[in-house]
């Protein structure tokens, strides 16, 4: 496997190093500070739209290289951390334990992506529909995050947005509109996919704010088809260590037809520390790409396969999170559908009918064209689990004429998040 190289993370801001992530409370973030937005691109518009210029004052547009960790990004990552040439002190990384980290306070790491991206125009304002129908839980919700990413590798060296400039695409400030997605929903399990910068961003940064990392690239990653990569991307899933606790862990390589093939998943069994009730939370990517639903749904019937092994048959509640590459009208749909683990996806809850999936989680163009696409699911056992409040998704005018990424937001697909609860009854749907 290859693992990005990175010195050790021990001397790096004692001062700032006081408290972990989850202590912090969900209180609604202040607004960063940022210089005036860019102006908007057409009357209709009432703020910064996605894709537009940078804002004044801003450096010319350039092709960014690969892998520079050159940031004030929370000043670790530019004194402690290095995405430079792969043979360099590849031995570190093996010596990093997280447990020997100072914690780190998520507000501070907030403020310092805010100094970094103080040239950029204001953050997506996006707010929880409550779906809640029940009486009050007797737990705290269980908040899961669903997110591609984008690999930094594909974002510039094969994706091909064309409406989205280069500079918007720079890593050193990328990865700070990243994070700042992550703190502004704080949430209890994350699970990422196209993660190309684990061990250099992700890992060192989120095992000090108290997640437990865990992270299995493809076999074959189109990333290190692009010079000057970061290693191969994949599938990673963190958890808060003071809300859960680990009791299996199992990395999956997806097979369709009998084959092994290049996508990849992981399923954990996890222990709520405030309940004692066990539940599974699964991540995984499918294959990308028209002509292969097939190939699609081969691959979701193994996952399906693997996730009734580790449940039980549906005793253990699940979350599957995912980039399925599938709308919904797609045959892998309908499997994880009509599954006998009696899973509902979360999202169709935001419809009036609750039937419906959103129109959209991703939204690009191309050089074929503009992609708008329902490709991206939190399914649930919806026998043992309730849904308490979904984030809503950004609309068209906020998105804006250039789609995604944009100056705005930093991928091409939009986080999920979910609040779950546990059913008081859980076999009352079986």
């Amino acid at each position: 496997m290859f693992q990005s190289p990175a010195r050790c993370l021990c001397s790096a801001l004692p001062a700032l190093c006081c408290a972990p992530a989850a202590s912090a409370s969900r209180l609604p973030l202040p607004p960063r500070p940022r210089a005036p937005p860019p102006p908007p691109l057409g009357p209709a518009a009432p703020r910064a739209t996605a894709g537009g210029p940078p804002a004044p004052g801003a450096p010319p547009r350039t092709v960014c290289s690969m892998g520079n960790s050159t940031s004030r990004l929370y000043s670790v990552l530019a004194k402690t951390l290095s995405s430079g040439a792969v043979s360099q002190h590849q031995d570190c990384l093996e010596q990093l334990d997280p447990a020997r980290l100072d914690p780190i306070d998520p507000k501070d790491l907030l403020e310092e992506c805010q100094i970094v991206l103080q040239k950029r125009p204001p953050r997506f304002q996006r707010h929880f529909v409550n779906l809640k129908k029940n009486a009050a839980s007797n737990h705290r919700p269980i908040r899961v995050m669903q997110w591609n990413i984008l690999a930094q590798a594909l974002g510039e060296g094969k994706d091909n947005f064309v409406q989205c400039p280069m500079e918007a695409l720079k890593w050193e400030e990328r990865k700070c509109l990243i994070l700042e997605e992550i703190l502004a929903y704080k949430p209890d399990i994350l699970c990422l996919q196209e993660v190309d910068h684990y061990f250099d961003t992700f890992e060192p940064l989120l095992s000090r704010l108290g997640y437990q990392c865990t992270f299995f690239p493809k076999p074959w990653s189109p990333c290190l088809d692009v010079e000057r990569n970061n290693g191969p991307d994949g599938c990673a899933l963190f958890f808060l260590k003071d809300r859960f606790e680990l009791i299996n862990s199992a990395n999956i390589r997806l097979t369709a037809m009998k084959l092994k093939t290049n996508q990849v998943a992981i399923a954990q069994t996890l222990k709520c520390h405030e309940t004692g009730r066990l539940f599974c939370i699964a991540v995984t990517h499918l294959k990308a790409r028209t002509g292969w639903e097939r190939f699609r749904s081969a691959q979701g019937c193994d996952l399906l396969q693997n996730l009734k092994n580790i449940t039980q048959g549906a005793k253990i509640p699940l979350i599957v999170c995912g980039d399925f590459n599938a709308e919904p009208t797609e045959e892998v749909y309908r499997e994880f559908s009509n599954s006998s683990l009696n899973l509902n996806s979360a999202y169709k809850l935001l419809s009036p009918d609750g039937q419906s999936e959103p129109p959209y989680t991703t939204w690009k163009i191309r050089p074929s064209g503009e992609c708008r696409h329902t490709l991206d699911y939190i399914w649930y056992s919806q026998h043992a689990l309730n849904v308490n409040s979904a984030l809503g998704l950004l609309t068209e005018e906020q998105i804006g004429p250039n789609r995604l990424p944009s100056f705005n937001y930093p991928s091409d697909h939009l986080s999920l998040v979910c609040d779950f609860s546990f059913n008081q009854d859980p076999d009352r749907l079986l």
